[in-house]
């Protein structure tokens, strides 16, 4: 029923009057900008469900994400992710940084974290950076604690800085 050059054509042309003021009519209804508002002021408030990588799969890399993660399995390599979460069968060999981070397993390097939570099942061997740190009796820990109100922005490059400032003035001293 309809050719080409009509779908193409940005409004009816035929002749009946009834027809066009039904589309013009239609048109402010189907176009409002109140319409794809709405789906998209809705999206960000669904959440998608955490990525979960599984208790037999092992991961060489490094691995970022602004969702959640949860990690039952074998990661060497630095994890970054919003909310993460690491099982009870998971071992991490590297940095892990998150937002809310929830150690059930083992980490093995740095962990910076706004909220880090070390479960009863926790082992971390390694430095905890954080804003607010849970740890539950029974979690083992081998490393220091360093309470930070950003650890996780800039926290690398700060200490270099600090310790090279000093240094110049030394040797003009000298």
């Amino acid at each position: 029923m309809f050719s080409k050059s009509r779908i193409n054509e940005p409004g009816p042309k035929a002749g009946d009057k009834e027809t066009q003021s039904e589309a013009v009519a239609d048109k402010p209804a189907s176009s409002a900008p109140a319409v794809p508002p709405a789906p998209s002021s809705a999206a960000p408030k669904v959440k998608p469900p955490a990525s979960t990588l599984s208790s037999d799969i092992v991961i060489k890399g490094d691995i970022k994400s602004t969702g959640d993660i949860l990690v039952e399995g074998t990661v060497e390599g630095d994890i970054r992710a919003h909310q993460l979460t690491i099982g009870e069968s998971a071992t991490v060999r590297g940095e892990v940084v998150g937002d809310d981070v929830v150690i059930n397993g083992r980490i093995i390097g740095r962990l910076r974290g706004l909220k880090v939570r070390l479960t009863s099942s926790a082992r971390v061997e390694g430095d905890i950076i954080h804003k607010t740190i849970a740890i539950e009796s029974g979690a083992h820990f081998e490393g220091s604690v360093q309470r930070q109100d950003d650890p996780l922005g800039g926290s690398k490059p700060a200490a270099p800085q600090a310790a090279a400032a000093p240094v110049p003035p030394k040797a003009d001293k000298s």
